[in-house]
């Protein structure tokens, strides 16, 4: 039964008829703040990075390691991934309004006022530093700081805006969870989580690389000197060719640092289709076709993902 009565044309309506549209807007007004906060955190790369970090502490306890182990290091990594997100957002507000991908973001479509996302961002970062101190090891913590800390204050203060290499020494933040989770595990770090570390740190390269491509044009209004805007299409073709061999050599290296059969195949399996796409990216470019970076830059995701499952099922064998 619906809750809507009609009433004549100009008629005032009721006290209690008043109440519920005054209630609907609010409703939708803290939707929408909290959906902004939300962004802020950019929950998409937050997914991606527990992808990771799971299977290697997996793999570092030789099984399933502790629960309330992993759920406080998934909390605790989601929240200070969120932070570093909303404190990129923060101090890229400039120029985050000229670009079309990210105009819509909580800053420049003045949905979040800079001091709130700051504040936001900190908050969220003391919260997960606080957790992962009383639940963890200072080394866990430690590389939870360094993580936040690189990412926001060298990487998007500095190497993002000044070097077309910021996406190479960006990549250490963007590997650091599976170091993370590892150290939380052992309360050290070891061969294979390095190996770990060094497939995701690599992967990141033809990962962005594919997406600057589509955005190249933002990221030269914005002033950003990614690769593709700096470098001719050909050299940032070999590049993505050049680190998607690297990726794949670093995830054949890591098969004999404690994982198995599952993984091995998977490996060859999904490294041989990765490869596949990024020498069709190649081969487009020399031809003059339309590159179609999107579609590896999907792929990519994919192959990771795949990857780390295998990680995971080999820890359990």
């Amino acid at each position: 039964m619906s809750m809507i009565t009609e009433r004549p044309q100009g008629q005032p309506s009721s006290e209690a008829a008043s109440f519920p549209a005054g209630g609907s807007a609010a409703r939708r007004d803290v939707r929408a703040v909290l959906r902004a906060y939300v962004a802020l955190t950019k929950p998409r790369i937050v997914e991606l990075l527990l992808v990771t970090t799971v299977p290697a502490m997996m793999l570092a306890a030789g099984g399933w390691p502790d629960l309330g182990l992993v759920a406080v290091v998934l909390v605790g990594g989601s929240l200070a991934a969120g932070a570093a997100s909303a404190l990129n957002c923060y101090l890229d507000r400039d120029i985050d309004q000229l670009m079309r991908r990210t105009k819509r973001r909580p800053l420049p479509a003045h949905t979040v006022t800079p001091r709130a996302a700051l504040v936001f961002g900190l908050v969220l970062a003391a919260v997960s530093l606080v957790l992962m101190a009383a639940f963890t090891n200072w080394l866990a913590t430690a590389l939870t700081a360094a993580a936040i800390a690189y990412y926001d204050l060298v990487y998007t203060l500095w190497l993002k805006r000044r070097t077309s290499q910021n996406t190479f020494w960006g990549g250490v933040c963007g590997a650091a969870p599976v170091l993370i989770g590892w150290a939380a595990v052992t309360g050290s770090l070891a061969p294979g989580g390095w190996a770990l570390f060094a497939v995701v740190f690599f992967w990141q390269m033809p990962h962005f690389y594919a997406l600057a491509i589509t955005y190249k044009d933002d990221y030269a209004r914005a002033g950003i000197p990614m690769l593709p805007v700096v470098r001719s299409a050909r050299r940032v073709n070999n590049e993505i060719l050049l680190w998607t061999v690297v990726t794949v050599a670093a995830s054949l290296a890591a098969w004999p640092l404690g994982l198995g059969i599952v993984y091995g195949v998977t490996a060859i399996v999904t490294g041989a289709l990765f490869l596949g796409e990024a020498l069709m990216l190649v081969r487009r470019g020399r031809r003059g076709e339309p590159l179609k970076p999107m579609r590896l830059f999907h792929w990519s995701v994919t192959y990771l993902t795949i990857l780390f499952i295998a990680v995971a099922i080999d820890a359990l064998r």
